[in-house]
C-alpha cells in the first residue's frame, strides 16, 4: 500500500484526445508535498507517512509545530495529513514526492471539502419531493412533512432528513482516471469533478477497489533534498580546504 498526496484544487479545463473526443478535467497542483514524519509500529503501533503541503509564515506556527519541522528539516506546511503505508513502502523524511508518484490511466480517490450552501431545505438537501402543489397545502410546497408518529413513538428519531446546514463535508470521489501528469510544474490532471471550491486542499491515493497498474512507482516518485545538499557541501569543501593566505608585515 502506497503513500497518497496532498494537492490543491487549481481549477477544471479540458483535453483533447488523439481522437478529437474532449475530456473533462480537474487540475490538481502539488504544492511542496513532502514527508515530516514517520509513524512506526514500535513508537505509535502503526504504519504511516506524515505528509505536509503549502507554505506558513514562521509566526504563525506553534512552538511545537516549529521543533516538529525543525526535526524534518523542512519548512513549515499549512496542510498536514497522515498516510496508511505498508512496511515497504515508506518513503524518508524531507523527500518530495513529485507528479510522477501517479501514472496516466490509473484510478485513484480523491478526498476534499464539499462546498459549503448554507442553510438549505429538505428539497435541496436530500433531494425531497416536496408537497403537492393543491388539494389543501398552503404555504408549505417545499417543506419535509412529517418528522414521526403520534404516541408511538412520540418523537422524531435522529438521523431525520430535515432542514439544516448543507456542505463543507469531507466527500470522496472514487475511481478517478488519471488524463495527465507534469512533473515540472506538479500537476496531475484527473477525469471528472472533485469535490471541494478552487484552492481546496485534496487528498489523492490510489483507488482501493481498483488493481495498481504494474507501472506505478515503488514505494513511489520522489525527490530528496539530501542529494541536492551532500552536491553543494562537496562543490565548498574544496574551497573550505584550501590554506588562507596570511599577510606578512615587513
Amino acid at each position: 500500500m502506497r503513500s497518497g498526496v496532498i494537492a490543491q484544487k487549481v481549477g477544471m479545463t479540458r483535453v483533447f484526445t488523439d481522437a478529437g473526443e474532449h475530456v473533462p478535467v480537474t487540475v490538481l497542483r502539488l504544492a511542496g508535498c513532502q514527508v515530516v514524519g514517520h509513524r512506526t509500529k514500535d513508537k505509535n503501533g502503526y504504519v504511516a507517512l506524515q505528509l505536509g503541503a503549502g507554505s506558513r509564515k514562521v509566526k504563525n506556527v506553534s512552538k511545537a509545530e516549529r521543533g516538529h519541522f525543525a526535526v524534518a528539516k523542512v519548512e513549515p506546511k499549512r496542510k498536514v495529513v497522515e498516510f496508511r503505508v505498508s512496511d515497504d513502502a515508506v518513503i524518508p523524511v524531507g523527500a518530495e514526492i513529485t507528479a510522477d508518484h501517479f501514472v496516466v490511466g490509473q484510478f485513484v480517490d480523491v478526498t476534499g471539502t464539499s462546498i459549503g450552501k448554507g442553510f438549505a431545505g429538505p428539497m435541496k438537501r436530500w433531494n425531497f419531493g416536496g408537497l403537492r402543489a393543491s388539494h389543501g397545502v398552503s404555504i408549505s410546497h417545499r417543506s419535509h412533512g412529517s418528522t414521526g408518529g403520534r404516541q408511538d413513538p412520540g418523537k422524531t428519531f435522529k438521523n431525520k432528513k430535515m432542514a439544516g446546514h448543507m456542505g463543507v463535508e469531507r466527500v470522496t470521489t472514487l475511481n478517478l482516471k488519471v488524463v495527465q501528469t507534469d512533473i515540472e510544474r506538479g500537476l496531475i490532471l484527473v477525469e471528472g469533478a472533485v469535490p471541494g471550491a478552487k484552492g481546496g486542499w485534496i487528498t489523492v491515493r490510489d483507488a482501493v477497489k481498483k488493481q495498481l497498474p504494474k507501472e506505478a512507482p515503488k514505494p513511489g516518485k520522489f525527490r530528496e533534498p539530501a542529494a541536492e545538499t551532500k552536491a553543494a557541501t562537496a562543490e565548498a569543501a574544496p574551497a573550505a580546504e584550501a590554506p588562507a593566505e596570511t599577510g606578512k608585515g615587513a
